[in-house]
């Protein structure tokens, strides 16, 4: 299977990983969506990464779909997804909220990086950052109630430990979101999973993390 995208971006990075914890070989061509735009677009005709070409030639777009694909090529005994009942919904709700909080911060830093000065609308910005904060905050209460030693939903590690942790690992590169003492609870939780062999071997920062804490 070939996976296109960098690894700075968490939806790519929560694939790899994900890739890697059950033991899927995977080539990884590290295409930019902004230099390579016009390769990727040969396989994925909205341009976006993730891009996952399986062996017989199908591409599937978008993380999520992708993720799902996996777990049934490997079963529901190693799924990364619990598959059925509170666990299930519990892991959805959490990754639901970690994706929001990332959007959020996506229009935050676009509003920043893309838009022509005159045209910035902090009223905008304010609200993003809000709505932002506003799932961090859930991410923390979950975090704090499973304590320091504990998974999100389970006794082991799911996706939505995986889906939480390289999107807060963004936020806290892009927007520094951890800044003095902030959600305690989840950063202990991240750099736990951050301490892993298969989030070790994806770290990347993002590519203009420095301008969008400028």
């Amino acid at each position: 299977m070939q996976l296109i995208g960098m690894l700075d971006s968490p939806y790519v990075r929560r694939v790899a990983i994900s890739m890697m914890r059950l033991g899927l070989p995977f080539e990884r061509h590290d295409w930019s969506v902004g230099a390579d735009f016009d390769r990727i677009r040969q396989f994925s005709p909205l341009g976006r990464v993730p891009a996952l070409v399986l062996d017989d030639g199908t591409v599937l777009v978008d993380s999520a779909a992708i993720l799902d694909a996996l777990d049934d090529l490997v079963g529901p005994s190693r799924a990364l997804l619990p598959a059925t009942g509170t666990n299930r919904r519990e892991a959805l709700r959490l990754m639901s909220l970690a994706v929001g909080a990332a959007e959020k911060s996506r229009d935050q830093l676009y509003e920043r990086m893309v838009r022509p000065p005159e045209k910035y609308h902090e009223p905008w910005v304010a609200r993003c950052r809000q709505q932002m904060h506003g799932a961090l905050g859930e991410l923390e209460k979950s975090c704090a109630r499973r304590g320091p030693s504990g998974w999100l939903v389970d006794d082991r590690l799911t996706q939505a430990d995986i889906t939480v942790a390289c999107i807060s690992t963004l936020l806290g590169d892009t927007l520094d979101v951890f800044a003095g003492g902030a959600y305690p609870g989840l950063k202990s939780h991240v750099d736990r999973c951050e301490a892993l062999p298969e989030f070790r071997a994806t770290r990347s920062k993002w590519f203009a993390a420095e301008i969008a804490q400028s």
